[in-house]
């Protein structure tokens, strides 16, 4: 008899199926109840989620561009670089050639590998707790989860952001920050604005993470356990968990553009002598400039990209995180 099989036919198990059988509890699906060892957990959800960005990292470029282009200022109002997700990939490919399209990729790599490291193991150690076992505990902990991960890995997406801005005067977008590599960004950032200038922009980014990160575990848990029940595929099969995050990455990009196009912003704007910024004072006021200048539409730049990059990002750092849990927890 396998592990997974002794997993299945325990008496802890019967007796937690049994309890996590009333509808007014769903039974949570990430794993069996003994969790994988939090360190080991932490480094598999930053791995998943590392090899995922390699992939996506064009389509990150792309969205940044997106949505700094006509910052605060009426359509027709400006000229446009970028029309679209594959004209902007082209037009970035033969300007910046093909190292341009994975700009940022290392500053993006640590964002990730910190901040899904923090938000997935975090919401393991809730899902082990058996937090999510219960009526929004999944959307709750998925929330708090995020917001913890996007807090201790600010600084990396604010130079992850000013990297994939910065281009030639040609085809720039937004404010320019002519970094020479990541570790000149972050000595560059510190000297000038201090410590707290590396979390600039956090007021953006936790708002940003906590939606996406709970749609995501929430929607991809509850799907997950749907298709499970409807005995479609083998119990732990990869092809429930692609299914579960094909449907959690759409429901991701949808409400998350937002967030994302108000946490780009506020990234990448100029810092004046003060150390403020110059073009938002912080979330409300992004938003509030942003309706204002560019209407609600203009909150929704970058949909293309945001959708193309977040649903195989999404379906890629799921699968392989849930993937290695599951054999983790048979090795163990």
């Amino acid at each position: 008899m396998t592990s997974a099989q002794l997993l299945e036919t325990s008496p802890k198990e019967s007796a937690f199926s049994h309890r996590m059988a009333s509808p007014a509890v769903p039974r949570s699906v990430l794993g069996p109840p003994p969790a994988v060892w939090p360190p080991l957990d932490f480094a598999l959800g930053a791995l998943a989620c590392c090899a995922a960005c390699v992939f996506t990292n064009p389509l990150e470029v792309v969205k940044t561009r997106l949505q700094l282009q006509g910052e605060l200022r009426a359509r027709g109002s400006y000229q446009i670089h970028y029309r679209g997700v594959l004209q902007a990939l082209w037009v970035v490919g033969r300007t910046d050639g093909l190292r341009g399209l994975q700009k940022g990729l290392s500053a993006g790599l640590i964002y990730q590998a910190v901040m899904n490291g923090v938000r997935l193991g975090s919401y393991s150690c809730c899902d082990s707790l058996g937090i999510t076992a219960f009526h929004g505990g999944s959307l709750l902990s998925g929330a708090g989860a995020g917001a913890l991960g996007a807090l201790i890995a600010s600084p990396a997406y604010l130079v992850k952001t000013h990297l994939q801005a910065q281009t030639v005067d040609a085809i720039a977008v937004g404010h320019q920050h002519n970094h020479l590599g990541v570790s000149d960004a972050f000595v560059t950032i510190y000297r000038r604005d201090g410590l707290t200038g590396l979390w600039r922009g956090v007021n953006g980014a936790v708002p940003r993470v906590m939606v996406g990160s709970a749609v995501q575990l929430a929607t991809f848990t509850s799907t997950k356990d749907w298709v499970s029940h409807s005995q479609w595929f083998r119990a732990n099969a990869w092809l429930t968990a692609l299914i579960a995050a094909s449907i959690s990455g759409v429901a991701v990009a949808i409400t998350m553009t937002p967030f994302d196009v108000i946490s780009t912003r506020l990234y990448n704007q100029p810092v004046d002598e003060f150390r403020k910024g110059r073009l938002y004072h912080g979330f409300t006021d992004c938003l509030l400039k942003v309706c204002q200048a560019e209407g609600l539409l203009g909150l929704y730049k970058g949909m293309g990209p945001v959708f193309l990059r977040l649903a195989p990002h999404t379906v890629l750092s799921m699968l392989f995180w849930d993937l290695m849990r599951q054999q983790a927890v048979k090795d163990k």
